[in-house]
């Protein structure tokens, strides 16, 4: 069985530390990205870490064309697809946008795969799709709604991927409802760089920290919280990327001889997969951490809330450990300490000194 795995989005801040954890376990793997929110210099410092060239194509997930080029000519066994717009503000501002790339786009992805017969799938969803939670820690069979048009996305995403299951029972399509990913590799090399202003929270601390914005603006401080500031569920991007490696190891296992004594996989339909701490870490804390940590105050003032923001989310994660045998090992120190190592040595992302 082919050990070829093409990963959508792959020069993105997590497609890019997966890609690591792909390789260190023998994974052959082909990034398709098209650079819209990523940087190609992601991919030549991820292939400087893992000793070797990384197969690159810069493509659209909407070019069908060009993905049946690309799966014509390679055996894959599956995809990871991460290719996605992200920014919940933008999503606000350009709806048409985010579902023409986010939907539009994974329906091309997956009648390619089809043709090709490419039945194994793991999608990077989000926590979103939970919107407000009704219970906590939240676990997979939690209601699910959207509060903004990213959200919408990834839940309709989910919706298409369970139907698809239903109609043809040969896919194995594992979603991973990823919680708040924060952390860096601990190289320095690679990290979270954030067109513009940030739009996530530890960016936004650790731009502070180095100097490059004056302060953190924090929304709320009146939430029924330990601090009254909106907790979250932190979660370490190396922990992340090896969730990815858990649930294709976790597709590889469904493998079995037929009759004949041919490899045959089982496959599993749709299978949704929190991926988080299981812990909630508030606002003023997680700033406390990185101030401890980087030796830096963080100056911040409280704004008002955000819509749609809401009081506390964190994970259930007990899917992925009795499944996948994963669970986050990494720390908030552990957080805080490699954004910063990142943030010193790339103050400017992976732009060059401006």
């Amino acid at each position: 069985m082919t050990n070829k795995i093409l990963v959508t989005g792959g020069a993105g801040y997590i497609g890019s530390h997966t890609c690591i954890a792909l390789h260190e376990i023998g994974y052959d793997i082909v990034v398709y990205d098209n650079l819209s929110n990523s940087s190609r210099e992601a991919i030549n410092r991820t292939s400087t870490l893992i000793g070797q060239p990384i197969e690159f194509i810069k493509g659209d997930i909407r070019d069908a064309e060009l993905l049946r080029q690309v799966f014509a000519s390679h055996q894959f066994f599956g995809v990871i697809h991460f290719a996605g717009l992200k920014a919940v503000g933008e999503s606000v501002a350009k709806p048409l946008m985010y579902y023409n790339n986010n939907v539009s786009g994974t329906i091309t992805l997956l009648e390619i795969m089809a043709e090709y017969d490419v039945k194994n799938l793991i999608f990077s969803s989000s926590a979103t799709v939970y919107g407000d939670p009704e219970n906590l820690p939240i676990d997979e069979t939690s209601k699910r709604s959207c509060t903004n048009p990213y959200g919408q996305s990834k839940l309709a995403v989910e919706h298409i991927l369970e139907d698809l299951a239903v109609s043809d029972t040969s896919w194995s399509l594992i979603t991973l409802r990823y919680f708040n990913p924060v952390g860096a590799h601990p190289s320095g090399q690679i990290g979270e760089d954030p067109n513009d202003i940030p739009n996530n929270l530890m960016p936004y601390i650790s731009q502070v920290a180095v100097g490059k914005l004056d302060k953190l603006n924090i929304f709320g401080n009146d939430y029924p919280t330990i601090d009254g500031t909106g907790v979250r569920d932190f979660i370490h991007v190396i922990d992340l990327a090896q969730g990815h490696v858990a649930a294709l190891n976790y597709l590889e296992k469904q493998t079995v001889p037929n009759e004949s004594g041919v490899a045959k996989q089982n496959s599993i339909g749709f299978l949704p997969i929190n991926l988080g701490t299981g812990k909630g870490t508030s606002v003023l804390e997680l700033v406390s951490a990185f101030s401890d940590i980087s030796g830096q105050t963080v100056p911040y003032q409280f704004t008002n809330r955000r819509d749609g923001d809401i009081a506390s989310c964190y994970a259930s994660a007990d899917t992925a450990l009795t499944l996948l045998g994963w669970e986050a090992r990494l720390s908030i120190t552990d957080m805080c300490r490699d954004v910063w190592r990142w943030q010193r040595l790339n103050p400017n992302g992976y732009k060059k000194d401006l």
